[in-house]
């Protein structure tokens, strides 16, 4: 294992513990205590960042790890009741500020960047809740550093009857064997990473492990791999504790609970059938014992914990590159030209089940992808926080739908414009003033929704508060100002609040911390397109806002609608087809302003002729001798007329060539390409962009 791997592990499993610790932090300061459990989880947690630092030689994390695992210890000795009700706003302040700190470090870290060395100042705040706690008086100077954690080998010798002949002594009767997930790598590593977890309840004294020395030699993976790894205790008490820890500890296949039993003492004379079997049954008491004997299997994954693999996700794009070659090459034989007008129903049967196994293979290297939106979700509860404390607002955050799984690379993309909208909520939509909430017969409490919804083919994600909503005159004064409405011009409400959208557009008079720049809205817009999705707000004052982005679950395969104009194909993503019809000229209205115009069900909506926008050669030129497909994108609804209908096509996501991009051609509708069965290469149409580019010309 290289020094990058194990680099590697130590970041994601730090980052983790961060999130994990913030989670039961946020929790516990609504309560405004810490349950028992959750102190020995935070103690779990700092002891583990302790260790594996201090493994890694980043002296000052295992430092102020070590000072909070120290505080912890005080606390979970006496229990809550050691700090005062006034100090604790000041302990959940200190442990997010630790939050942030190893955050920042670890982003450092992973940058390569050296790590701040001046520690003093914080540890220093820890100090005084410790003090406070202890009842003491406030320490002048920081304490000084903590010392590295003693190698647990020397602390805890092995048992000395040789591994191979005992499955423990009667010394340390109470055993707990580990298995590890197959090819999780590091396992000397963390294996050591569960005896750091064990000192953190357990002395040093009344434990010990098998194989010694796995947190510096890495040739004892094997062993652990074939044999397991061994923590051996003096009590059953101190065995009960260590188990929900390897529970929950990463890649951990099984545990199996062992009890040392002393081999009975050799008879005098044995007959020779004893004295021959005596050497097997001594070798079978010796070898391990998965499922049977005094050993009690507990298989993870079965209805406690399931076996995972972190897997790079560049090696996941590379499966998903391949994937989208396979499902090309798979459309191009069965669809070849030499196949026409020949009979062939071996070959048609043995393509239908290629076909069904490429759209198996292409739904599981997907899934492989698909991560849920709950972290994204929970990091918006510390935003929350932080921003009732400064806005002096009463707030509560709800998630709903936490569990909807999105492409990992989406995921990673979405969380800037929930951030922006749910920073805009508090901001600019919670009413500063209780009492008017109050006047106006709402909860004092405001609150923020923060939700996601499958589809099946797109995500819906709503930011939504029960706020003051959108002051159209107020918006409509700004937008004048501004330059980006005219006096002159009467406005509909839903063109008012695309007004929110523009650049550098803001209603605060004010810049403050969190507004006022003119950054938000705009940023929100451009993020949630650039994943091909789309942004649409709606609101009513006195009642709230709401902002609602379609978003598609992935973005390297698509449903599409394949459409001719001429010698040329496009597709256009079915999540932005409502319907197609056919009409003749005489169903074409003329606008002054906003040109041909058609009537759908309701209301009346603008023609966009493919053909003369992208001045393509041929194609159809009369409404009679094409099709029209009604395309909606967020806000804007239009009719695109086309010449025909090829048919619906599940395709492969190719990126535009870098020289193209040059020419800027994403702005006029053009989002990508893709590879037809027939070697062709269609045009993928952002409908959005489509539509603004076709009513900008």
């Amino acid at each position: 294992m290289s020094n990058n791997d194990i680099l590697d592990m130590y970041i994601y499993e730090t980052n983790t513990l961060l999130e994990q610790l913030e989670s039961i932090v946020l929790d516990a300061e609504k309560e405004n205590t810490f349950s028992q459990d959750n102190v020995n989880e935070i103690f779990r947690i700092m002891h583990t960042i302790k260790g594996s630092s201090a493994m890694m030689e980043f002296d000052t994390l295992a430092r102020v790890s070590h000072r909070i695992e120290d505080m912890f210890f005080l606390i979970r000795e006496g229990t809550m009741s050691v700090v005062k009700d006034e100090d604790r706003p000041a302990l959940f302040d200190v442990m997010l500020h630790s939050v942030d700190y190893f955050r920042e470090e670890m982003e450092k870290v992973e940058a390569e960047q050296p790590l701040n060395e001046d520690v003093d100042s914080f540890l220093g705040n820890i100090n005084s809740l410790i003090a406070k706690i202890k009842g003491e008086e406030i320490p002048a100077e920081p304490a000084p550093p903590a010392a590295a954690p003693a190698p647990a080998a020397e602390a805890a010798p092995a048992a000395p009857v040789p591994a191979q002949t005992t499955e423990g002594s009667a010394e340390f009767p109470f055993g707990l064997r580990v298995f590890f997930d197959e090819g999780c790598g590091m396992e000397n590593l963390r294996a050591f990473m569960l005896v750091t977890s064990v000192q953190g309840f357990c002395a040093e004294a009344d434990f010990t492990y098998q194989p010694a020395g796995v947190e510096s030699d890495s040739s004892l993976s094997e062993v652990v791999i074939e044999h397991g790894f061994l923590l051996q205790f003096r009590s059953e008490e101190d065995r009960a504790r260590a188990v929900p820890i390897v529970m929950t500890a990463g890649s951990v296949h099984s545990y199996e609970e062992q009890n040392y039993v002393p081999a009975p003492p050799p008879a005098a004379e044995p007959a020779p059938a004893a004295a021959e079997a005596a050497p097997a049954a001594q070798k079978a008491a010796a070898a391990p014992a998965p499922q049977s004997g005094a050993a009690q299997q507990h298989p993870q994954g079965q209805g406690q914990k399931e076996s995972l693999i972190s897997v790079g996700l560049s090696k996941l794009d590379q499966l998903s590159a391949i994937v989208g070659e396979i499902v090309i090459t798979e459309a191009m034989v069965t669809g070849s030209p030499d196949l026409k007008g020949l009979h062939l129903d071996a070959f048609s049967k043995s393509a239908r089940q290629l076909r069904k196994l490429t759209d198996e293979l292409q739904d599981v290297s997907m899934s492989l992808r698909m991560i849920p939106v709950s972290n994204t979700f929970q990091k918006m509860n510390r935003i929350v926080r932080d921003m009732c404390k400064k806005l002096n607002k009463q707030v509560k955050l709800t998630l709903v739908g936490e569990n909807t799984e999105v492409d990992k690379t989406i995921v990673d993309s979405i969380g800037d414009p929930i951030m922006h909208m749910v920073r805009n909520s508090m901001d600019h939509g919670i009413e500063e003033n209780v009492e008017d909430r109050i006047a106006a017969g709402k909860d004092p409490v405001g609150e923020i929704l923060l939700s996601a919804q499958d589809t099946g083919s797109e995500v819906i994600i709503q930011i939504s508060d029960d706020g003051a909503g959108v002051n159209d005159e107020a918006v409509l004064a700004k937008a004048i100002r501004n330059g980006i409405a005219s006096p002159d011009v009467e406005y509909s409400h839903k063109e008012i609040l695309n007004f929110l959208m523009a650049p550098g557009f803001s209603t605060n008079a004010q810049v403050t911390e969190f507004s006022g720049r003119g950054v938000g809205m705009d940023v929100v817009k451009s993020g949630v397109e650039s994943l091909g999705g789309s942004v649409s707000i709606t609101s009513e004052q006195g009642k709230g806002m709401t902002t609602i982005m379609r978003i598609p679950l992935t973005m390297a395969i698509m449903d599409g609608m394949e459409v001719s104009v001429g010698d040329s194909i496009f597709t256009i993503p079915i999540n932005n087809i409502r319907s197609s019809i056919k009409l003749t000229e005489a169903d074409i209205l003329h606008d002054s302003v906003d040109g041909e115009m058609v009537k759908m069900l309701d209301g009346y909506y603008p023609v966009i002729r493919a053909r003369d926008f992208y001045n393509l050669p041929g194609g159809a030129e009369r409404i009679d001798d094409g099709i029209l497909m009604w395309l909606e994108s967020g806000d804007c609804s239009y009719c695109l007329f086309v010449d025909e209908l090829l048919g619906e096509q599940q395709i492969v996501v190719k990126p535009l060539p870098a020289y193209v991009n040059n020419f800027d051609i994403k702005n006029y509708g053009i989002t990508g390409c893709s590879i037809l069965g027939d070697g062709n290469i269609s045009i993928i149409l952002d409908a959005g962009g489509l539509y603004a580019a076709a009513r900008n010309a």
